[in-house]
């Protein structure tokens, strides 16, 4: 039976989907949306089966590659690392989100509960899961899937399938994705949390005008309803945050790529 295949499609179209796929896997499993728990696993496998079928002529077509097993294998691990790259700076977009949002739960006071978020199915607070959700929103308002795949698609010509990446350009993208995590949370969250401490610091001084004032008591709702009412204001500015930054994490996931 795989005589028959090899004949009938050919060993280097064979090799040219598998490589392909390799590199298209880590997108169901770092990339927004693509890696959803929301979306079965049988699903996510068929969709990045089809887009390797889809990409594998284009890219591959016109590549000599290798025969030798243990060169092909290299190439594999080559093009999940590139693939890993890639959903990974992407990823870490989404991931400043959820942590914006444990900010604001902390210091509004909602980090004592937590529920399932049903993107990542992971246990969360309230609001990082809100966020999580308009991310999820409007990534697909603003078609950023086909952005995504444009993207991917753009990484061929960056490194070619018979190409090595630069391992120190993906080391620094790695390193420069994660301080994207915590600068761009703290750009979400930043005007919220500088009110809320504004609010916690307004209360201590009225502690210590009125002793007998219950601070714990009046603070509590005061603070949830100022956090709550500025999330509210702020949530649209994010949405057009969200769109700017979804394409400098495209652009900045295709400069990680370089040729060593």
């Amino acid at each position: 039976m795989p005589d028959v295949v090899l004949q009938q499609f050919g060993a280097q179209a064979i090799t040219g989907f598998f490589l392909v796929l390799a590199r298209v896997t880590p997108l169901f499993f770092f990339a927004p949306l693509f890696s959803s728990k929301l979306v079965p696993v049988r699903v996510r496998a068929i969709v990045a089966v089809a887009l390797a079928i889809g990409l594998a002529p284009v890219v591959a077509g016109g590549e000599h590659l290798p025969a030798d097993l243990w060169t092909i294998a290299g190439l594999i691990l080559k093009e999940l690392l590139v693939g890993m790259a890639f959903a990974f700076a992407l990823g870490a977009l989404f991931a400043a989100l959820s942590v914006a949002g444990s900010f604001l739960d902390y210091l509004i006071g909602f980090s004592f509960g937590s529920l399932v978020d049903p993107v990542n199915g992971t246990q969360t607070t309230v609001l990082a899961q809100l966020y999580s959700l308009l991310g999820v929103v409007v990534f697909i308002a603003i078609d950023g899937d086909a952005w995504v795949l444009a993207g991917l698609a753009h990484t061929y010509d960056v490194v070619g399938v018979t190409q090595m990446p630069s391992l120190s350009a993906l080391v620094g993208g790695a390193v420069q994705s994660f301080v994207t995590i915590f600068s761009s949370a703290v750009q979400v969250a930043g005007p919220i949390m500088l009110a809320l401490v504004l609010t916690d610091a307004a209360f201590g001084l009225v502690s210590r005008v009125v002793p007998s004032l219950n601070v714990f008591g009046v603070g509590f709702p005061v603070k949830l309803l100022v956090g709550l009412i500025l999330i509210g204001v702020t949530l649209p500015y994010v949405a057009g945050w969200l769109s700017g930054e979804l394409q400098s994490s495209v652009s900045q996931a295709l400069h990680t790529l370089k040729v060593g």
